[in-house]
């Protein structure tokens, strides 16, 4: 039996009451996080960390960062939403690919790129002293959840923070990233980010 992230999500979020605890959200780009801001910003206080070091060419990563500001600005949140644009570190991406160049697409490569960023977003989260942090990730049908929450779990026990478990593409959230994405003329990449993937290994 699959594990309902979404249902897991609800249930966190119905024992706030009037309370809106910190989250900070790994964003991995601005179409995504458009209807994942949509889902956490009314139960949440936002900040979106922008820590990807599969992003292949640095031109790549620079573009996509830059999309954050138009997202922030056309859903109404450059005021309330925090952008955090981490280093481009590519050498962080390979060291956990080594081995796995040739892998496939969505296997043991992903995984340990899963973790890797939200490692590094774990960190973060515990150095800033965030109630929760969590992904967009999930919200890509590209991308298994299951893979994704077990990498942030595994985080979260590691550096003493708080996963929110999360499968952003349900009640339509990967159409509504797509239809968002389309209001706001977001910049939608072709790939996911790493070498790897552009040249379709």
């Amino acid at each position: 039996m699959h594990a309902d992230y979404n249902l897991a999500m609800e249930k966190i979020i119905a024992d706030f009451g009037s309370e809106r605890p910190s989250l900070l959200l790994h964003a991995c780009c601005a179409p995504c996080s458009s209807a994942v801001l949509e889902r956490v910003t009314p139960f949440f206080r936002v900040t979106l960390y922008y820590y990807n070091p599969n992003i292949y060419p640095e031109a790549e990563f620079e573009k996509r960062a830059a999309e954050f500001p138009k997202l922030l600005d056309k859903a109404g949140l450059a005021d309330s939403v925090r952008f955090i644009k981490a280093p481009y570190d590519p050498d962080a991406f390979l060291a956990a690919s080594r081995g796995l160049e040739t892998a496939p697409e969505g296997g043991a490569r992903c995984e340990n790129c899963f973790a890797l960023r939200l490692g590094r977003t774990a960190e973060e989260a515990a150095k800033g002293g965030y109630d929760f942090f969590a992904s967009t990730l999930t919200v890509s049908p590209h991308k298994n959840a299951a893979a994704v929450n077990a990498a942030g779990e595994a985080a979260a026990a590691a550096r003493g923070v708080r996963w929110l478990p999360s499968d952003f593409k349900k009640k339509d959230g990967y159409l509504r990233s797509i239809r968002l994405s389309e209001a706001y003329g977001l910049y939608r990449q072709a790939y996911c980010g790493c070498a790897f993937a552009l040249r379709g290994d």
